[in-house]
């Protein structure tokens, strides 16, 4: 009963998340973008698997790999062998970007270099600074200096002579999708874990900011990848719209997509399974009811991750590419930078990563920040994000004139934010930058390019990079925002509002975590 209940929960805020994107396209459908009956179903089924995925993807998650993730950060602290540490976070970060789908999905799309080999690089860049993430929290060095000098390296490594064009998009757009479904829950409980066991008055902030590092690691390795690879170009095939006689020819296309993605997700999780079952029976064993727990939650975040990705793959992502083509070919092209700000907005909220970090943030604070809250101020940034990247594709502006204004404001906020809302909004780039971005937004802004046409490595490349950089403002103006309430309040300048009038940047003043969290 209790089981059936959590089920139900679940899938229903996952249809408060999908519901609005899906209203959005069914609108364009019958006013600016007619889509065919053929289209119109795919986009539906997709619609209905996707709802029913996030849903049983954040249960599973829930009650594996979160509660895995924390007992073995903590249990490879506990041990207090540096050398052992560090390979097991090395070899924990490559093994989960092999396996995460998002990563799988980009490299596909991304005319640079071959699939494998950009895999490859972004997981080594994951796997080195999970490295360094866990020698930050042993050294307790503070985290705004690894993101002002780290980003001074990317940005130094951007903008060389020797480094193609291309490669520059596309190397913040892995950064991006690295931490997609897989890697999020996992990494963020390995945190919280690893940050438990030191349990000092800045543990709780440190706890945050490992998705942050683990996402410069592949910008940087990528981008390393493109210097030595010269102007060697791999063309891929970017056109993922289906063409469909009946109805019929689009229904044996999910039945043949299911058997697909059922391996390529076996492939990806089962990595992460064996290193759970070895920590299980070797170093953590939890009791067998609990064990048992954590299996169904494997198995509900398995089937979860198979019907989300077929429904994004086969219903979403066609729709995406061909409403972007038809609105930049027609007469009203303007329309795509408030589109785009509306689809940012909403498509966030259907990311299955922004609800682990929510459930987190909430965890951690004890309620002081409300998930709610911190999701609009999120929704906000990916808005204005996915709007800049419309200008951008049908303008041809090179990237750099809003990645470098953007990331220098957001890592000068970073000493001006109480320190955990500098992690968070780091973490909250990654997050926001997950499947529902690189299997929509990425192949609706190639469309725009191929109705323009413009370059698609050069131009649509980037839209998940920018998703991944305006989150970092918001969430650190929503940082600022608290920290000048809780001042005030403490002063008695400004009377603690009621619940029935707080703002949509919620907080909890009177919980003695917020003082904590802006005093630190």
């Amino acid at each position: 009963m209790l089981l059936r209940r959590n089920i139900i929960e679940k899938i229903r805020e996952s249809l408060a998340a999908v519901l609005p994107i899906t209203l959005i396209v069914f609108f364009l459908s019958v006013t600016i973008v007619p889509l065919s009956g053929e289209m119109l179903f795919t986009f539906t089924v997709g619609s209905v698997m996707l709802i029913i995925g996030i849903g049983l993807f954040t249960l599973g998650a829930d009650t594996s790999m979160i509660i895995m993730g924390e007992r073995i950060g903590a249990n490879i602290m506990a041990g207090k062998k540096i050398p052992i540490i560090l390979l097991t976070c090395l070899a924990i970060g490559m093994l989960i970007t092999i396996a995460e789908p998002d990563l799988r999905v980009l490299a596909n799309q991304a005319p640079i270099v071959d699939t494998m080999t950009l895999i490859f690089a972004v997981a080594v860049g994951v796997g080195v600074f999970l490295l360094l993430a866990f020698l930050r929290m042993f050294l307790q060095i503070k985290i705004s200096f690894l993101f002002v000098g780290f980003y001074i390296l990317v940005f130094a490594l951007a903008l060389l002579p020797l480094l193609p064009n291309e490669f520059v998009p596309v190397a913040f757009d892995s950064g991006g999708v690295t931490t997609g479904p897989i890697t999020v829950p996992f990494i963020m409980s390995l945190g919280v874990g690893l940050a438990a066991v030191r349990g000092d008055k800045t543990s709780q902030e440190d706890s945050f900011g490992l998705v942050a590092l683990c996402s410069i690691g592949p910008i940087l390795t990528v981008l390393v990848l493109g210097i030595f690879s010269g102007n060697t170009e791999v063309v891929a095939d970017t056109s993922v719209i289906p063409e469909f006689n009946n109805v019929r020819e689009a229904f044996v296309r999910f039945l043949f997509a299911i058997p697909h993605y059922f391996a390529d997700v076996a492939v990806a999780v089962l990595p992460i399974i064996v290193l759970c079952l070895g920590y299980q029976f070797i170093k953590i064993k939890m009791d067998k009811k609990s064990f048992i727990k954590v299996l169904i939650g494997f198995l509900f975040t398995y089937i979860g991750l198979v019907l989300f990705l077929t429904g994004v793959n086969v219903g979403f992502m066609p729709v995406g590419q061909y409403m972007g083509e038809k609105l930049a070919g027609g007469e009203i092209k303007w329309i795509l930078i408030p589109l785009g700000a509306v689809m940012g907005y909403f498509i966030v909220a259907a990311e299955p990563a922004v609800h682990t970090l929510k459930q987190q943030v909430e965890d951690v604070t004890e309620g002081g920040i409300k998930g709610k809250s911190l999701v609009v101020a999120l929704s906000i940034g990916v808005a204005a994000s996915v709007a800049l990247s419309m200008i951008r594709v049908l303008t041809g502006i090179s990237i750099f004139w809003f990645l470098i204004p953007g990331y220098t404001f957001s890592l000068i906020m970073t000493f001006f934010v109480p320190p955990i809302f500098a992690s968070i909004a780091f973490d909250s780039g990654g997050v926001a930058s997950g499947p529902m971005t690189a299997t929509f937004l990425l192949p609706f802004a190639m469309g725009v390019c191929n109705g323009v046409g413009g370059n698609i490595a050069e131009d649509a490349f980037g839209v998940v990079a920018m998703v991944a950089m305006t989150p970092l403002i918001t969430i650190q103006i929503f940082g600022l925002i608290i920290k000048i309430k809780s001042n005030a309040a403490k002063s008695e300048e400004i009377a603690i509002l009621p619940k029935e009038n707080e703002d949509i940047f919620d907080v909890d003043i009177e919980n003695p975590l917020i003082d904590e969290i802006v005093d630190a």
